[in-house]
């Protein structure tokens, strides 16, 4: 079984910046494509970002310029860097392996972790 494992976010003010990481067991980690989700209030969940093997990334456009997606194959983390953070990017952010590279995740949900960003 899968176990994912989203680091705390926190609280930011407008154009602050954070950085998430997830820790990932039960699974061969460097074999797979790595992807970040959030969930705002009242919305679906929604594809931010994804890492591939080779190190293809892809960004929601959103979030284009301001959010690095990055792995660590020895540590099975990924991890995504957030600069520039608005208020819309307030939501609950997942870890998780997008199927066909950006679909839904392939494996349960972790607890996910709370980014409110807001002054």
């Amino acid at each position: 079984q899968v176990h994912l494992v989203e680091s705390r976010g926190g609280l930011v003010q407008p154009g602050g910046s954070l950085r998430l990481s997830c820790a990932t067991s039960g699974t061969i980690f460097s074999r797979y494509t790595m992807g970040w989700y959030r969930q705002a209030p009242g919305k679906q969940r929604e594809l931010v970002a994804t890492l591939t093997t080779g190190g293809s990334t892809y960004y929601t456009d959103s979030v284009k310029g301001r959010f690095t997606i990055s792995r660590d194959n020895a540590k099975n983390t990924v991890y995504l860097q957030m600069l520039s953070l608005k208020p819309e990017d307030t939501a609950v952010y997942y870890c998780n392996a997008p199927s066909g590279r950006t679909g839904p995740g392939l494996w349960a949900w972790g607890q996910g972790t709370q980014v409110t960003v807001s002054s």
